[in-house]
């Protein structure tokens, strides 16, 4: 097989290359999978387990997550193929797979979806702030919108610092904040089931309305975000053959995690669960400080989920003819700062352009669920179950043909009718 010549820009850039030994742990690797998947959406689940009924939550997020790993799995027995005919000699991003796999049209599809998650992912913080903030402080005339725009002038600082490992410690703070919201939604749970003051039975298994199953499908994809991801974790491993026990052990751990947060969620506030759990949570001190840290680590977390975005508009800026005039006539240090100014005016209307965006958003987990049953859906199963059958499909025995053939129908009908079921309201 020929060599196919990719010219997207690559999202996901892992550390080491695919030829070099990686560094990390099983213990580094397993953290690594948790920080790169577990994200504010989980912080939505409770809602998903009210609309579908916590049994057929239970069901939909198992099966979310056991079709998310087999499709990580997929991705990597792809870059092994490629590996094994000498066809891939740099460091494997999802673009280039689908560049590799279905050419440039294929690569340039695969990047686009993973712009459109990652914008996705952007609106989705700004929303998740802004309704947290709303709801702890309640003043006269300001609107979520209201609170979104404030957040615009620090999120456009804060784009501009091009280091990412300065926001490391954030990202670990939010996601502590994460942790202790899910302790004080499962103390909230304990403290009611002690005190009598709700029954099991009042809590619905099954949804008694189907149609709102894929809003929650949509939901619980999303919880399993950063599928992107999975080639940079692999590379970065030191042992990378024990990759996929690594994997499932990770996802084990996620999946019982986030099964057991739902149903804990539903069971303390039944109908009442709002679209983001922490706008249930007491308005005693504690809870107030954990919704005002969640914040605080999301915005500072921002800047990394937008990055690959900004790195796009950067790419497309620097190959702008006007970028190149001005590269070629002159190469002094004034031209050098006429493309930084350029380069920073795009970051900053990158920020305007997502929180207008997510100032029309109706709802945090509305939003959620449009991504997860569009974008993600086709990036988590689409497309490595085509990927697969194109690039290992003579080797492939019967029922592992008609198992990806599964996978890649199933995500193709989830994508369509979830985001049709999504968009014409809840």
């Amino acid at each position: 097989m020929g060599e196919k010549k990719c010219d997207t820009i690559p999202l996901i850039n892992p550390s080491p290359s695919s030829s070099t030994q990686g560094t990390a742990s099983k213990l580094q690797t397993i953290g690594n999978i948790i920080v790169s998947i577990v994200g504010t959406g989980v912080l939505g689940l409770p809602f998903a387990f009210r609309v579908a009924g916590w049994l057929a939550g239970s069901i939909g997020v198992l099966i979310t997550g056991l079709a998310t790993f087999y499709c990580m799995l997929l991705l990597i027995q792809c870059r092994e193929k490629l590996a094994s005919e000498e066809e891939l000699k740099e460091t494997t991003t999802y673009g280039d797979l689908g560049c590799r796999c279905m050419g440039k049209p294929g690569g340039c599809l695969t990047e686009f979806l993973i712009f459109i998650s990652q914008c996705g992912g952007s609106v989705a913080y700004l929303v998740f702030i802004g309704q947290n903030l709303a709801s702890l402080f309640k003043l006269h005339g300001l609107t979520i919108a209201s609170y979104i725009f404030l957040l615009v002038p620090i999120e456009i600082a804060l784009s501009w610092i091009r280091s990412l490992s300065a926001f490391a410690p954030f990202s670990i703070f939010a996601d502590v904040c994460n942790l202790l919201a899910m302790a004080f939604v499962v103390k909230e749970d304990v403290q009611q089931a002690g005190g009598g003051n709700f029954s099991f039975r009042d809590r619905k298994a099954f949804t008694d309305n189907l149609g709102r199953l894929p809003f929650a499908g949509g939901m619980a994809v999303y919880c399993f975000e950063g599928f992107g991801m999975t080639l940079a974790l692999e590379q970065s491993m030191r042992e990378r053959r024990t990759f996929p026990k690594v994997l499932a052990m990770s996802f084990t751990w996620i999946t019982l995690v986030y099964i057991l947060f739902g149903i804990f969620g539903y069971m303390v506030y039944g109908d009442e669960t709002k679209y983001i759990i922490t706008l249930n949570l007491p308005r005693d001190w504690t809870a107030i400080a954990v919704q005002i840290g969640l914040c605080l680590g999301l915005v500072f977390t921002f800047p990394i989920m937008v990055h690959p975005v900004s790195e796009i508009v950067e790419g497309k800026l620097k190959k702008n003819i006007w970028f190149e005039k001005l590269r070629n006539n002159d190469a002094e240090e004034s031209t050098i700062r006429l493309e930084k100014l350029g380069i920073y005016m795009g970051s900053a209307v990158l920020v305007i352009v997502l929180a207008v965006l997510a100032s029309f958003v109706p709802g945090f987990g509305v939003f959620v669920s449009l991504v997860g049953s569009s974008v993600c859906a086709l990036i988590s199963f689409v497309l490595p179950a085509s990927f697969h059958i194109t690039l290992l499909g003579s080797s492939l025995s019967l029922w592992q043909k008609a198992l990806d053939a599964l996978v890649f129908l199933c995500g193709l009908l989830f994508a369509a009718y979830g985001t049709y079921n999504t968009i014409i309201g809840f």
